[in-house]
């Protein structure tokens, strides 16, 4: 989650949304009996006003499968008030669902809500409609679509599954645009994560799987671009997560290519991007992780050359970082992500691995990386 503003692209989130029904869809990894969806109003300045809200099976696009819509209620109501940098929780409805599968959250807005609290690279479409329509099966009233090609989320914090057979520990996956997906498929959820959980299935051991990527996100360093920063929200977005058992953590790649970021921390001088900050900042996240008896997976920095932002100073720095990953022996295990994506140490994105940009992968990429994970890291 971001505060909206941010000058990477123009969303929805700036101007927010008054009298809309706001249709999301998103995957759930594990099945179950009960459904509830956690509301954010993380980065707003009022108080938000929800004035409906309701889940169902997706059917395709936004139309919803009949027989499986559920109107949400908060603390017995249809409708709450969340507090500014607060969120909502709802009551759990009885809603069947398997592994993989789709559902689509609908949160109907009559009041006006300010700017939006947002994921900015969803990599799924999410829809729009005028007026109340968040109880329609059909998708006739929502016919705006129309906003950066790879989607966004709003005010949508989570999705939450319950009942049936006990629930294993959580995986979380921690990083930045390339934990997120950029490069992905639109709608096609083949991010690393999603085919990581689809490994997990297919090995008879199925577990929720937990996306904690933000594009542009560093570890070090707030920004308006990125969010804040990764030692800050790691607590609220990995170790606060229900039932979390592991975590892999891929971030640094920012903070060295994006070293002179002009949305950095309000302008403020910070000091220069060295490995042993990052090491430092990786060995803080450890910490935190052990506290709270989470197993923590390294995952080495992926290459980048021939991209924007490259430079041989910040090779070599990610060279240091991953040489500690991988030898240290402070991670409890680790993934050479790095291997997987560059398997002959050229410091390039192999073709046919990445989108074209020579740092984000391709949906090849993301398979090679997933496939890369030894399951064994999540027996937790």
């Amino acid at each position: 989650m971001r505060p909206s503003g941010a000058p990477w692209f123009e969303t929805w989130a700036e101007q927010g949304f008054r009298d809309q029904s706001l249709r999301q869809v998103v995957r759930v990894n594990t099945g179950g009996t009960e459904v509830r969806i956690r509301v954010s109003n993380a980065y707003g300045t009022t108080p938000l006003h929800l004035t409906g809200a309701s889940v169902g099976r997706t059917a395709s696009g936004a139309a919803v499968r009949p027989g499986t819509m559920r109107t949400l209620r908060f603390a017995g109501s249809p409708s709450t008030t969340i507090p500014a940098q607060g969120r909502a929780v709802s009551d759990p409805v009885a809603l069947p669902t398997e592994p993989r599968e789709q559902l689509t959250i609908t949160l109907y807005f009559k009041a006006a809500t300010g700017p939006a609290t947002y994921h900015q690279v969803s990599m799924t479409t999410t829809y729009r409609a005028e007026g109340d329509h968040h109880r329609d099966l059909d998708a006739i009233a929502y016919t705006d679509k129309v906003e950066p090609a790879f989607g966004s989320w709003y005010f949508l914090e989570g999705v939450e599954t319950s009942g049936g057979r006990p629930l294993p520990h959580a995986v979380v996956a921690f990083g930045d645009s390339i934990t997120d997906g950029f490069g992905a498929t639109i709608d096609g959820d083949d991010r690393y994560p999603d085919v990581l959980a689809e490994r997990l299935i297919a090995a008879g051991r199925p577990r929720p799987v937990l996306n904690a990527g933000i594009g542009s996100n560093k570890l070090l360093t707030d920004s308006a671009l990125g969010g804040d920063a990764g030692i800050s929200r790691f607590v609220r977005d990995v170790l606060d997560q229900p039932r979390v058992g592991t975590v892999i953590v891929l971030m640094g790649t920012n903070d060295i290519q994006l070293s002179d970021d002009p949305t950095g921390e309000s302008g403020r001088a910070t000091p220069p991007v060295t490995a042993r900050r990052l090491i430092d900042g990786h060995r803080a996240l450890i910490r935190a992780a052990r506290a709270r008896r989470v197993g923590v997976v390294g995952a080495t920095l992926t290459p980048y050359r021939r991209s924007a932002g490259w430079s041989a100073r910040g090779e070599a720095i990610r060279a240091q970082v991953n040489e500690w990953i991988r030898t240290g022996g402070e991670y409890d295990t680790v993934v050479d992500f790095a291997h997987a994506l560059d398997a002959d140490g050229t410091g390039r994105i192999q073709d046919g691995l990445h989108m074209g940009d020579y740092i984000h992968p391709s949906p090849a990429g993301y398979r090679a990386m997933a496939e890369a994970i030894d399951l064994a890291a999540f027996e937790r």
